[in-house]
């Protein structure tokens, strides 16, 4: 199953700030369940797990796709774990939903897969597509799409656009002017634990 149709809040309250996933705040800071307010010693797996799924919840990859990423990231130069933050910054529904033309990345998924959203002049529906430095982002010229995209700028997800990315609200284009720096990941993760969890099973 490739997406999450689950309650997002019991993601949240068991992970912690998943900005991409919703932009709401759950009322309860424990995990949820029977023994979510019990206190436990986690072992060191359990950490590393949970930062894994912090990945594949906050960016909506299958546990597949998330294997495929950590190989990807092995293969390029430079450090394993920010190599494969940027992969996963890099997907095209991620790159719309830091634009602000949608609220969540479950948002932007579902813009770019139902043909709303262009890439270089040309109709995009692959939302694993790996937005690269050039590459122009806008709206499909029809009313339908960009009543929808003003809709959701009413209410973005996040207040300020990474610096590798600009927009422009009036024409509703946005351009990749390079690949997003490590800072600018608006999740809170230690990648190296993921690195670590894939590094028997991967």
């Amino acid at each position: 199953m490739s997406r999450y149709r689950g309650p997002r809040l019991r993601v949240v309250r068991r992970l912690g700030d998943l900005p991409g996933l919703t932009r709401k705040t759950p009322r309860r800071s424990y995990p949820p369940g029977q023994h979510g307010q019990a206190r436990r010693k986690r072992s060191e797996y359990a950490i590393r797990l949970e930062e894994k799924q912090k990945l594949r919840f906050n960016y909506g990859v299958t546990e597949k796709q998330l294997i495929r990423y950590i190989r990807k990231a092995r293969r390029a130069t430079g450090s394993t774990g920010q190599s494969l933050l940027q992969l996963l910054e890099m997907r095209l529904d991620n790159t719309v939903f830091r634009l602000g033309m949608a609220g969540t990345i479950p948002g932007a998924r579902q813009l770019v897969n139902h043909g709303h959203v262009m890439v270089n002049g040309k109709e995009v529906n692959i939302a694993s597509y790996q937005c690269r430095p050039g590459d122009v982002i806008g709206v499909r010229d029809n009313d339908r799409s960009k009543r929808l995209v003003q809709q959701n700028m009413e209410y973005p997800g996040l207040a300020n656009i990474p610096s590798h990315l600009e927009f422009d609200k009036n024409t509703l284009i946005g351009k990749v002017n390079g690949v997003i720096e490590r800072e600018w990941v608006a999740l809170q993760i230690n990648e190296l634990l993921v690195v670590e969890y894939y590094s028997r099973k991967a």
